[in-house]
């Protein structure tokens, strides 16, 4: 058989009641927590110990010692291009028709670029012999691996 005690008890403190929730001075507060009079000390002196939380925002620099060194090439820089008398508008409409526009090929970019010179120079009677033409253009000039190391120069579309 169980029992259950019904004592009441009663006790006195001597402490405020909210005294407990205001004393978070004696714990160390972390990253982006913490009140203004913290975050003042931290920027104010900085602690190794406590990391400061920057958002995803990365430095421009490093330190040494006590001093901050900021590297120019690591700073953010925006180009934007000069839009005067630009006739476009930066949106595009929902009534614009959709444009359905086939894959271009390798067919089709030797139609646009090596095609309207061969005829050229058929027409004008500039192949040797063999169909070679007897002034060739600086891309008919290129070997294999001149051109493989030209495609994947910084700025073309291959990556």
């Amino acid at each position: 058989m169980s029992s259950i005690n019904y004592f009441i008890k009663r006790s006195i403190t001597t402490s405020a009641e909210r005294y407990g929730k205001r004393n978070f001075k004696k714990f160390s507060i972390f990253n982006k927590r913490g009140t203004r009079i913290f975050k003042k000390q931290q920027a104010e002196n900085p602690d190794p110990e406590i990391p400061i939380y920057k958002r995803g925002v990365r430095d421009v620099g490093y330190i040494e010692g006590n001093k901050f060194i900021t590297i120019p090439e690591m700073i953010p820089e925006l180009i934007v291009p000069d839009l005067t008398g630009f006739k476009l508008k930066p949106y595009v409409s929902y009534r614009a028709p959709e444009v359905i526009q086939s894959e271009f090929t390798a067919e089709d970019l030797f139609n646009v670029v090596y095609a309207p010179k061969i005829v050229k120079d058929f027409k004008e009677d500039k192949l040797n012999e063999n169909g070679q033409p007897i002034e060739p253009s600086e891309n008919e000039k290129m070997t294999s691996e001149e051109a493989k190391l030209k495609a994947r120069q910084t700025g073309t579309d291959i990556f």
